[in-house]
């Protein structure tokens, strides 16, 4: 084996926290093989929206916006109230003081071009330190073809309308941007894609990093002290051996039932994910096998959705109908029990394991039908044969659907009354910012996300709860991204960035942004220390790296 093969840096996983530890190594001097079990690069945060949250970060500053770490550490606190001693106190002030010099670091060596997202403000409004427009940051529109023949190998979320931008989300709203859509030619990639795509071709510009997709990791290498000191991959042409420190950033779990029953308490019927077919928790897996704890959050805390079975790749799509006037989610029993336009109480209380909320169903109406259409169904248009029933009465409806026929129509009826002029006084839908801006109907009025169920004939379906590939349980990491043991002991050569590892940090909390934020910032901490860079948080040194000269993208073994 040669020198340069036993001295890599191994990243177990080509998502966006993958590829930047491999840019943050690189640059600084390391060789680098990135091993992913996928044919695509981009992982889940290629599925996702492409939203990063960081505090008091310099692009929200140069706009001339104020904010402050204390602010946001207050924000994180409130909002990882429900179970504080989940809150891992230092890996919480090591993302949060750390990440805005991240965000500016990966910038200043052109892994990304940030801009402020309009319109989106925190998710828990109400909670002390929440703040307006400015802690969302996303990526500049990137070209595909600035990507070359790897532009073919990125994953492209079938959640979001990509090559839109989130100031028509913010003008039309989601859905109708979705609509809207036009294909003029051209490759401007957006959300999740976008960002990745912007990480991906500054990876190409570095001749040190070694992208292998279709290389699945089945087994990590130690030596008699139990340091972890390589990998073993399984390639096309059999197994692949590398030598050196492993980084994992191989996201969550969701295409593994049986962590899914474990994690969650949630069967087949019931489940399903938006996230690639990939994340089947191979990080979990690995980092067990040589002595890594599991960190382990609440279902009732895990950022899942509402979601319903689709015929895109990931099999699961997840709205934003469910969200849209004209809706509402019911139990069994015909009742309704959560905002259920907003995640965060929907999985609350769905999840509540002394309630009765799953399995749960959509019921919507002829108005919510004419104006939205449902997942690839325009406005209108007829629905895929098996995936929704309908009748002519709610009574009716709910009895087809195996629901409580009699209480549903009290159900509709009670929530009509205040629907027709935009509001729910018994759970709150239309009252948080963050899912009106993001989520609802801008047209509508008097509120985006409120309106009666009324029109027949009407329409209903079973609903999965939905994964993101941010399960929030995960492998138990410090601060700094090493790999803790149950005696919280360091399993040495052996880090973990990225949704594979437990969203302690945030404990209890969740808000839109957090996975993708933390994994960049614990990339680069990961990244400097690997390079022997031992104050990454101080932002001296770090941003006098340079960008290397671009280098042909075909150097790169695939």
């Amino acid at each position: 084996m040669s020198a340069a093969e036993q001295d890599s840096v191994i990243v177990v996983g080509a998502g966006l926290a993958g590829l930047a530890t491999a840019i943050g190594a690189a640059v600084n001097g390391r060789r680098v093989t990135v091993f992913e079990a996928a044919e695509n690069v981009g992982g889940a945060a290629a599925y996702s929206g492409g939203q990063v949250w960081v505090g008091a970060n310099h692009v929200e500053a140069r706009e001339g916006i104020e904010d402050s770490l204390e602010e946001t550490e207050r924000y994180v606190r409130s909002i990882a109230h429900d179970v504080p001693e989940l809150l891992d106190e230092q890996a919480m002030q090591r993302w949060l003081t750390t990440a805005p010099a991240a965000a500016e670091y990966w910038e200043a060596i052109g892994a990304i071009d940030w801009v402020v997202i309009p319109g989106l403000v925190d998710y828990h409004s109400e909670a002390e330190g929440a703040h307006g427009v400015g802690r969302y940051i996303t990526n500049a529109p990137i070209d595909g073809s600035s990507l070359g023949e790897w532009r073919a190998r990125l994953n492209i979320s079938p959640h979001f309308p990509v090559g839109v931008s989130y100031d028509e989300i913010v003008r039309k709203g989601r859905r109708q941007a979705l609509l809207d859509m036009a294909d003029d030619g051209s490759d401007p990639l957006t959300f999740g894609p976008g960002v990745v795509a912007w990480f991906l071709r500054r990876a190409l510009q570095e001749e040190a990093i070694e992208i292998l997709p279709g290389h699945r990791v089945t087994a990590l290498l130690t030596d008699h002290d139990d340091t972890v000191v390589g990998a073993v991959a399984d390639g096309p042409g059999g197994p692949v051996e590398r030598r050196g420190p492993v980084v994992l950033a191989t996201s969550s779990y969701d295409r593994d039932q049986d962590k899914v029953r474990e994690f969650l308490g949630l069967e087949p019927e019931d489940w399903g994910s938006v996230a690639p077919r990939s994340l089947r928790g191979d990080g979990i897996d690995l980092a067990a096998s040589v002595g890594g704890a599991i960190g382990r959050v609440p279902g009732t805390m895990v950022p899942m959705l509402p979601g319903w079975e689709d015929d895109n790749e990931p099999g699961f799509t997840y709205g934003p109908e469910y969200a849209l006037p004209h809706a509402i989610i019911v139990n069994r029993h015909g009742k309704r029990f959560c905002d259920d336009s907003y995640w965060v109480s929907f999985i609350h209380q769905a999840l509540d394991p002394e309630a009765d909320n799953v399995p749960c169903f959509l019921i919507w109406d002829s108005e919510h039908r004419r104006d939205y259409g449902l997942g690839k169904t325009p406005p209108g248009g007829e629905y895929p044969e098996g995936t929704v029933l309908s009748a002519p009465t709610i009574r009716e409806l709910g009895e087809r659907l195996g629901v409580d026929g009699s209480e549903l129509d009290r159900t509709v009826a009670r929530y009509n009354q205040h629907a027709v002029n935009g509001e729910d006084p018994e759970y709150g839908r239309g009252t948080v910012p963050f899912v009106a801006t993001y989520a609802g109907d801008p047209e509508h009025e008097p509120n985006a996300l409120v309106g009666a169920v009324a029109q027949a004939p009407f329409y209903g379906m079973r609903l999965r709860i939905v994964g993101t590939g941010i399960g929030s349980t995960g492998v138990r990491i410090g601060g700094d991204g090493h790999v803790l043991r149950e005696d919280g002991s360091t399993v040495e050569g052996l880090w973990a960035v990225g949704s594979v590892a437990a969203l302690l940090s945030s404990g209890s909390g969740y808000n839109s942004g957090f996975a993708l934020g933390r994994g960049l910032t614990l990339a680069y901490l990961v990244a400097h220390e690997l390079t022997g860079r031992s104050d990454p948080a101080g932002r001296g040194d770090d941003l006098e790296a340079q960008p290397c000269a671009r280098s042909d993208s075909d150097a790169l073994q695939s």
